[in-house]
């Protein structure tokens, strides 16, 4: 019997490429929910083709269209951040994905958990912002967090069959983003539209400006210590502009795994839906020889401070991550809206750090609150 997908955020870039896998395999998966902030046009088309039992509009001001899609196609339906939860009341998923942008990821990651669903997690911030949270949740109802990131998928693939004292490290690659080469006075002139034109992958535009500063690879840093309990010195980032090396893990006695393969997003989603098995699919297959050379270096923390700004609060532990991530999410979107400069991005979160209160233990009261806070400070500076 086909397992039955609820997708949070299917308008989105991972959404759309995730429907791409499910409507290619037919016999494994079937979506039973499917939800948007805002984009209930392209919700629609997907209504129609996929038939879920159930949709969430998140968005209050689009309420009135998400209840007539609802009508027009016979599916249940609900509205804002509480529909979310209630979304997977009514599809009563086996895997829920969790494919959308910022800190609204969380609590509809926890309660899917909550459920006893499988996670098969896009959203970097809810295990950045509750990590503790959701591994403790996670395993004590026995559920799975299937990662849908490139490189912790590559890892995950990596340590299959191995145990976790024989590790010495785990190495998570990063293109370098369209600013790899740039000085920092450069830096400082950098538009949004630059900004948005990655080399190698195609994304949303928020985790594109992550890209750019580095802070997509600290959150995946964080992200890293919680999904497979490693301590933050075991966890290493190499820049790596050609990006067919996901991420690497380093042995006891030297040996290296690496996960390779093409920079598409279809190959880590299928990968996550159907971990530990393995279909055949359609994608081209790699050519090393095309590619011709693979080189690596290492991460300049003083062009893009991001990345050390993402170790510090790891190391501080708490709602410092909280934090961290409330300033990027307001600062990445002032940027878009061209209101600071690029170099202002690194700045606002470096500020915000400085100035907020650490609560030490993570609650989800104190999640919410941390994050109110931060947001505060960063809107402020």
């Amino acid at each position: 019997m086909p397992k039955k997908i609820l997708l949070l955020g299917s308008t989105g870039s991972i959404g759309a490429r995730t429907l791409d896998v499910i409507r290619d395999f037919p016999e494994q998966f079937t979506v039973c929910g499917l939800s948007t902030f805002g984009k209930t046009e392209l919700l629609e088309k997907q209504v129609s083709e996929f038939k879920p039992l159930g949709i969430n509009v998140t968005n209050p001001e689009k309420s009135g269209t998400a209840k007539s899609i609802a009508e027009k196609y016979k599916v249940r339906h609900t509205c804002g951040m509480q529909g979310l939860k209630e979304l997977i009341d009514i599809c009563e998923p086996d895997i829920v994905a969790v494919a959308t942008v910022g800190i609204a990821g969380l609590e509809p990651t926890l309660t899917a958990i909550n459920k006893g669903c499988d996670v098969a997690l896009a959203n970097k911030e809810a295990l950045v912002t509750g990590g503790t949270l959701v591994m403790k949740r996670a395993a004590e109802k026995k559920v799975r967090i299937l990662p849908i990131d490139s490189e912790h998928n590559g890892v995950a693939q990596c340590l299959m069959g191995q145990s976790g004292e024989k590790i010495k490290r785990i190495i998570l690659t990063a293109s370098g983003g369209p600013f790899r080469t740039f000085t920092h006075e450069e830096l400082k002139q950098a538009t949004p539209d630059q900004a948005l034109s990655h080399p190698t992958w195609q994304m949303g535009p928020k985790i594109t400006i992550d890209s750019a500063t580095l802070m997509n690879k600290g959150f995946e840093v964080i992200e890293g210590h919680h999904l497979f309990n490693m301590p933050l010195e075991k966890i290493d980032v190499l820049i790596h502009p050609q990006s067919i090396i996901h991420a690497l893990v380093e042995f006891i006695d030297g040996s290296h795994l690496a996960q390779i393969s093409i920079t598409d997003m279809y190959l880590t989603i299928q990968s996550a839906l159907t971990f530990p098995k393995r279909f055949e699919n359609s994608l081209n297959s790699l050519d090393l020889s095309k590619i011709g050379s693979l080189t690596f270096e290492k991460p300049d923390v003083r062009r893009f401070p991001c990345l050390s700004y993402a170790f510090e609060a790891a190391r501080t532990g708490g709602t410092a991550p909280v934090a961290l991530n409330a300033a990027n999410e307001v600062a990445v979107r002032r940027f878009l809206q061209k209101e600071i400069s690029f170099c202002d991005i690194s700045r606002i979160i470096r500020e915000t750090l400085d100035k907020q209160d650490m609560i030490p233990e993570v609650t989800l009261e104190a999640i919410r609150e941390a994050d109110k806070k931060a947001r505060k400070i960063a809107e402020a500076l």
